[in-house]
C-alpha cells in the first residue's frame, strides 16, 4: 500500500498501532489499492484506503468493482460505537442484469459481509447497512450501452479488538466477491 498518507503526531498510540496493522495486512491480488484522505469531521482520527478491481483508468474507478474502507477512531468511545473504533465502508461491482433482478441479491450481498468478516476472524459488533441494486437501461446518445446492473453496498460496524486488518482483508474479500473474481488472489 502507498505510505503516502502521513499520520498526525499528535495521534493516540492506539490509532497509530492501527493504521500499521492495516499498511500490514496483506490484500489479495486482484485488487488495486491506496490510501486517500478521509472524510472530514466523520471522527477525531481516521483512515482510509480505496480500493479497484484491477487498475483502473485514471482518475476513475474501476467498472468492474471499486470500494472505500475507513477506519474511524475516537478515544472517548462514542456509546453508539460500542467502543474506540468503527469502519465504515462502501462497495460497488457491476452485475449482470439478470442476477441484479433477483429478489434476493441484497440479502446475499449482506451475508457476503457477514462471512467474508467470519471467514477472516474479524470479530465486530453493530453491524449496519444498506445494500442496492440499480438496473439501467441506456436510451438516445446512450442506448448503444444497452442494460447494466450494479450491486452497492455501505455498511459499517464496530470491530471488538484492535486487530483491524482481518477487516481490512475481510472487506477485500467482500469486493472480490461482488465482482465475480474467485477466491484464487486471497491471501
Amino acid at each position: 500500500m502507498d505510505n503516502s498518507q502521513d499520520s498526525s503526531a499528535e495521534a493516540p498510540q492506539r490509532f497509530l498501532q492501527a493504521v500499521e496493522d492495516l499498511r500490514q495486512t496483506d490484500l489479495r491480488d486482484e485488487l488495486h489499492i491506496r490510501e486517500i484522505a478521509p472524510p472530514n469531521g466523520i471522527a477525531p482520527y481516521a483512515f482510509a484506503v480505496a480500493a479497484d478491481i484491477g487498475e483502473p483508468p485514471e482518475g476513475r474507478d474501476s467498472e468492474l468493482g471499486t470500494g472505500r474502507f475507513i477506519m474511524m477512531h475516537d478515544p472517548e468511545e462514542p456509546e453508539a460505537w460500542g467502543g474506540a473504533f468503527r469502519v465504515v465502508s462502501f462497495t460497488q461491482a457491476r452485475q449482470d442484469p439478470e442476477i441484479a433482478a433477483d429478489p434476493f441479491l441484497a440479502a446475499v450481498t449482506w451475508s457476503w459481509l457477514v462471512d467474508a468478516l467470519a471467514g477472516r476472524g474479524a470479530s465486530y459488533h453493530s453491524p449496519s447497512g444498506t445494500a442496492t441494486k440499480v438496473i439501467s437501461h441506456g436510451f438516445g446518445e446512450l442506448e448503444q450501452h444497452g442494460e447494466g446492473a450494479q450491486i452497492e453496498l455501505r455498511a459499517s460496524w464496530s470491530p471488538s479488538d484492535d486487530a483491524l486488518g482481518a477487516h481490512l482483508a475481510a472487506w477485500s474479500d467482500l469486493l472480490c466477491a461482488l465482482a465475480g473474481v474467485s477466491d484464487e488472489g486471497r491471501s
